[in-house]
């Protein structure tokens, strides 16, 4: 295994035959160049009041990928994935420094409209949040809110729900509660939901951590079908679910540093971090 014992390295600038030295404090090792990323990050820091919850994290991700977050509780990884959309604006205490991007525009630029930003960012989160209304006033909800006609927002719910893997289940039971749905079937309708408004990039916060070892499975494989036609960002404690499913991981531990991000296989078996390599391979975490 190639372990890298930190100070610094060499990198190329794009383009350009010259090198510069950039230390391994700012750029996390393996850090793949993205043709034209949907989502980039520069020297982005977010604080909770007084404690710094994430440090420098600079990453490209790359459209219609699934690129998976992963390391101990606490080390930013949901800090994170929350700050493309702007969910930490609704942290009180939140604070955010430093640049992140969507398809070139600063996301935290004071002409950014948030609501509008979450309409193309979509979020599914850990534990399944069906509103208390019908499985079909669930997917259209968003839809309506952007004021879609009955006729559009039929099909799109339809569409939706297949994308979802969900229609065949539930499309003689429309009308029905979204809560008396399993906890896998209600996970999934949440995903109905967040894609209904078509939006480019899906954001996921262990979406599988609560549910059983059949709908983990189920969800695994949607998430796998919905990165053809979206840019996936899922937060997970399950390594070998981010082996398993995503082509791209990033490495965050303890402090709120992104440490290595590259493409899965080499993270799983060629690490460039020494600190990498204890925490795939269970000596902390």
């Amino acid at each position: 295994m190639t372990a890298n014992r930190g100070g610094s390295r060499t990198v190329s600038k794009p383009g350009t035959d010259d090198t510069q030295t950039a230390s391994t404090d700012d750029v996390p090792l393996g850090s793949p160049r993205v043709s034209d990323p949907v989502i980039k990050s520069s020297n982005l820091d977010v604080y909770y009041g007084d404690t710094q919850a994430l440090h420098e994290i600079n990453m490209e991700i790359p459209e219609r990928q699934v690129t998976a977050l992963i390391g101990p509780s606490g080390c930013g990884k949901s800090t994170f994935l929350r700050s493309i959309n702007r969910m930490n604006d609704l942290i009180d205490v939140a604070r955010v420094d430093g640049d992140l991007y969507f398809h070139g525009k600063n996301v935290y630029d004071d002409d950014v409209d948030p609501v509008a930003l979450r309409r193309k960012i979509g979020m599914v989160f850990q534990k399944p949040n069906p509103f208390p209304k019908s499985i079909f006033d669930n997917v259209a909800y968003g839809l309506r809110v952007q004021g879609k006609d009955d006729g559009d927002v039929e099909e799109k719910v339809k569409t939706a729900l297949e994308r979802a893997a969900l229609w065949d289940e539930v499309k003689g039971q429309l009308d029905e509660s979204g809560l008396d749905l399993s906890g896998g079937q209600q996970q999934r309708l949440c995903i109905a939901r967040a894609i209904a408004p078509d939006p480019e990039v899906i954001l996921m916060d262990e979406p599988a951590s609560a549910l059983d070892p059949v709908a983990t499975s189920k969800i695994e494989d949607l998430v796998e079908e919905l990165s053809r036609e979206y840019t996936v960002a899922i937060v997970t404690h399950n390594m070998q679910q981010a082996a398993r499913i995503s082509d791209k991981t990033a490495v965050f531990l303890t402090g709120g540093h992104l440490v290595e991000f590259d493409d899965t296989e080499k993270i799983f078996e060629n690490p460039e971090s020494d600190r990498v390599e204890d925490y795939i391979t269970g000596k902390f975490g």
